[in-house]
């Protein structure tokens, strides 16, 4: 859960611009920024693919994120994991267990209160492939990390040119690793239950839950 909040779930962050840096992919990152803050929230479905060649490793699963301003709620690999602005709840029922940690100030974090705005700093971009995708034309922008010491080789982002939504992340690791990310629907200013950002920590101690906290 952990590596795909870090992945994902996506930095808003200031634009820097580079000599380097197309002025076409810019703009449309631009667009994709100011689209993603002008909703009061998202709601998304999504696939996570891994896979690794050399390791002879793939795995596939599906997941399901809710974002409202700084708060998140993703449900991935029979966890969920809610922030509700001060602390992060990771339920895992399999386990019983729910672990509450403070709010991560690394700087490398991505969070799902982030998504779908990480590229704005921290990385080179330059305009890449356009496809099309049953109809929908996705122009990718390809991301370099500026910092040399990153694990990340490069991070493809793959943008509906007509909605300026994203529609995928394909990340591609300097291991050899790739994990890519299709978001499956996108639906913005749904109806949210006041509660669902809320941990309600009686009802898991009343269930037998385990409560860690750090």
């Amino acid at each position: 859960m952990k590596k795909v909040l870090l992945f994902i779930l996506f930095i808003a962050l200031s634009a820097t611009t580079f000599a380097q840096n197309s002025p076409k992919a810019k703009a449309l990152l631009d667009d994709v920024y100011n689209k993603v803050k002008s909703y009061d929230n998202i709601e998304v479905t999504f696939k996570y693919a891994l896979e690794n060649t050399e390791a002879n490793t793939k795995s596939e699963t599906k997941g399901n994120a809710t974002m409202q301003g700084e708060k998140y709620r993703v449900n991935l690999f029979g966890a969920t994991q809610l922030f509700d602005g001060a602390k992060v709840y990771t339920i895992v029922p399999d386990n019983e267990e729910v672990t509450i940690d403070d709010k991560s100030e690394e700087e490398d974090t991505i969070t799902p209160s982030k998504m779908l705005t990480f590229y704005r700093e921290g990385h080179n971009y330059k305009w890449d492939i356009l496809q099309n995708v049953q109809g929908r034309k996705i122009q990718y922008v390809k991301l370099t990390p500026i910092d040399t010491y990153s694990d990340i080789k490069s991070i493809l982002l793959g943008i509906d040119a007509e909605t300026k939504h994203i529609y995928k992340v394909i990340e591609t690791g300097k291991n050899g690793t790739k994990t890519t990310i299709t978001v499956n629907s996108f639906k913005t200013n749904q109806p949210l239950s006041k509660s669902l950002f809320t941990f309600d920590q009686a009802k898991y101690e009343d269930e037998g839950y385990y409560i860690i906290k750090n």
